[in-house]
Parts: C-alpha cells; sequence; structure tokens
C-alpha cells in the first residue's frame, strides 16, 4: 500500500502537501467531510509508511485524484466483487435469465455510456473517471459472463471490445501500464468472440504503445504490422488510415525514419476525404485530414524535420478545443521541433501551454514527455 501510494504521488510531481491541497479541493467540490489539514498531513505521512491502512472514504478520493483502482492503490489484497455462493444456483439462474433478457437497447446504451466516458476523458483526462469506467467494464463483463448464446454474446461483447480499449487507453494515459495491458488483453478477447476483426485490430494497434513506452520498439513496430495484417481489406479506409499512421509514429520510436516516411504517405493516400472524423464502424476512430496533419506533424517531429512546423501550426489552428488532451500533445510536438530548430524562446512558451493543458487533464504519459523536452531545453541553453 504504502508504496504504491507514494509512487503514484511521485509520479504526479506532487509533494504530500500537495497532495493534502488536492484532497482537501477534491473534498470541497464533492461535499465530503474529511479530516482537518493538519491530520491529512499525517494520515498522508502514514499511508505512505505503511502504519495506517486507507479507509474507503479516503480510497475514494485518492482513486479519483490519482487515477487508480483499488487494487492498484491498496494492493493485491483488495477484491472487486463478491464471490457466487457454492450452492448459489438460484442467484445463477437468475443472472442467466437477466443476461439472455437483455435486449439490444440496453447494449445501445452501454455504447452510450462507452461514448460519453470517451467524450468526458478527452476534455477532463482520465485520472478522475477511474471508478466509473471500472464500474462499466464490470457491468459488461458481468452481462458477457452469463449471457449463453451466441446471438446475445456478440453484441454484448462488442462494446466490451469498445469499452475495455478505451479504459485500457485511460489508463496507460495515467501511467498504470499493468492495468492498461491486461484491459487491452479483454478488449482483444471480447472483439474475438464478437468476430469484430476491426475492434481486434484496433486493440492490437493501441497495445503496441504500451511495448513501445516499455522500450521494446521493435516488437510495438511488429505488434501494429501483425494488427494491419489481422484485419486485412476488412479495414474500412478511415481504419486502415488509422492503422498506417500508428505504424509511422512507432516507426519514427523504433527509428526506422524511410519505413516511418512510406508509412505517413500510405495513411495520406488511404483517408477519406471531406471534414468527417469519425467512422460509423469504429466510433473510437477520430481521423480526418486535420488531425491527420497533427499526427504527421508528431511524427516529423520525432524525426527532427523542419517539416514537422507547418503541420503543426496548420493542426493547431483547426484543433478542436474539446480535444484538450489532443491540444497538450499538438504543444509538446511544436516544442520538440522548436527545439530542432534551436528556438529556445518558442519551445518553453509551448512546453507551459503543453504543462497547463497537461496537468488539467492529469495525464503522466504526457508530464512524463514534457519533462523529457524540459531537460532536453536546459541541455541546450
Amino acid at each position: 500500500m504504502s508504496a504504491q501510494l507514494r509512487q503514484a504521488r511521485k509520479e504526479r510531481g506532487w509533494s504530500q502537501e500537495r497532495l493534502v491541497h488536492e484532497m482537501e479541493r477534491h473534498a470541497r467540490q464533492h461535499l465530503l467531510d474529511i479530516a482537518s489539514t493538519a491530520s491529512l498531513r499525517v494520515y498522508v505521512s502514514e499511508w505512505e509508511n505503511g502504519r495506517r491502512p486507507i479507509g474507503p472514504l479516503y480510497a475514494s478520493v485518492l482513486r479519483a485524484l490519482l487515477g487508480l483502482t483499488d487494487r492498484e492503490l491498496l494492493g493485491s489484497g483488495a477484491t472487486g466483487g463478491e464471490p457466487l455462493a457454492v450452492d448459489g444456483y438460484d442467484e445463477l439462474v437468475g443472472r442467466i435469465e437477466a443476461a439472455h433478457s437483455l435486449s439490444l437497447g440496453m447494449v445501445d446504451t452501454f455504447m452510450a455510456q462507452t461514448e460519453l466516458l470517451r467524450t468526458v476523458d478527452r476534455q477532463m483526462g482520465a485520472a478522475a473517471l477511474v471508478d466509473q469506467m471500472q464500474a462499466h467494464l464490470t457491468a459488461l463483463e458481468d452481462s458477457l459472463t452469463f449471457a449463453v448464446l451466441p446471438a446475445t454474446r456478440e453484441p454484448i461483447a462488442r462494446a466490451l471490445a469498445g469499452a475495455a480499449t478505451l479504459a485500457a487507453w485511460q489508463a496507460l494515459d495515467v501511467g498504470a501500464t499493468e492495468r492498461a495491458w491486461r484491459h487491452y488483453e479483454l478488449g482483444k478477447r471480447a472483439a474475438a468472440e464478437a468476430k469484430e476483426p476491426m475492434y481486434l485490430a484496433h486493440a492490437m494497434a493501441e497495445q503496441a504503445y504500451v511495448l513501445s513506452a516499455a522500450g521494446k520498439s521493435d516488437l510495438a513496430v511488429q505488434l501494429v504490422q501483425e494488427a494491419h495484417r489481422s484485419v486485412g481489406t476488412s479495414a474500412s479506409p478511415r481504419l486502415a488510415a488509422w492503422l498506417h499512421a500508428a505504424e509511422a509514429e512507432l516507426l519514427a520510436q523504433a527509428g526506422q525514419t524511410e519505413a516511418c516516411r512510406r508509412s505517413l504517405d500510405l495513411a495520406a493516400a488511404t483517408l477519406p476525404a471531406g471534414a468527417s472524423d469519425r467512422d460509423p464502424d469504429m466510433l473510437s476512430i477520430f481521423l480526418n485530414d486535420g488531425h491527420l496533419a497533427r499526427w504527421r506533424g508528431n511524427v516529423l517531429a520525432r524525426l527532427g524535420d523542419d517539416a514537422a512546423m507547418s503541420d503543426l501550426y496548420d493542426a493547431l489552428g483547426k484543433m478542436d478545443a474539446t480535444f484538450t488532451r489532443a491540444t497538450a500533445g499538438l504543444h509538446c510536438d511544436l516544442a520538440q521541433a522548436h527545439l530542432a530548430r534551436e528556438e529556445q524562446n518558442e519551445a518553453m512558451n509551448h512546453l507551459r501551454q503543453a504543462r497547463l493543458l497537461a496537468s488539467r487533464t492529469g495525464s503522466a504519459r504526457q508530464r512524463a514527455r514534457i519533462d523529457q523536452l524540459v531537460g532536453k531545453f536546459e541541455a541546450s541553453r
């Protein structure tokens, strides 16, 4: 328990005093009755030193602030739900009947809830959604567990595949890499059961980012390429373009420059024309010319290519204000591009804006990148 809390706090760059301040702010916003400032200081110290257990009230506050599940916050002793009684046939039959009678309308409701969580995530970040996302996944998993026939299971599995992949990306964003990996595995299993090759390819390609973040760049490239091969001609044009762009980014991180440029060209050639950015067959895919320009700028900036600058500023001018985390990433890309040109003042201006937005969304992934760029800035002075 002590190690998990201390590590999560430090990953956010917070002192114990800052954590106390954020707990008090959260309590005021949610009308919670918590201890005094002096007592909270003692509690945090004792929690981190293993001298005091974290009670349910404070666990709920810390989960929301740090984007952790109970298991990640409290350790392996935390459990998620009560098992069925050994002789609980009545309860089992009740759950099977409830799952069997689950209507397509209810599956649509699950999908709508995933969409709502996706919208809140891109504007406000993933950290505050950990409880809602976990509850949503649990409801979908329970429905699938007790559904019997394929006609009932497949629509639920499709909904679970989309929700699990979103939950995985959120976990990766807050730095919970093991949780991200497990959610991607859940998404892949659900997509396979739903007979949805596009959902499976999307989950595989996003899972490659976990490998890349872990320093396994070559393996990440192999996985995203396997994802593309697995879906083949079944991919919609927008998903195919997304897969090419993802492959380009991972190739850039692996130092494979020429292959990266080829993938960028394929993404541009495959992307459907027009301002629409949603794929009707894959609602988790947002991609149009503006998004692709931002993505191409990100990749070219990683390669140190001057051509990144025009793409990035063009994308910044067209950026949808609701994509808060993406905008933070765009400012990071611009900072990196300016640093490559030894334009330190411009780079620092973009880093300040990126840090402000990353703090708003609680993105550990972006904060790590910002810290890395600040280190390059300091070294260049």
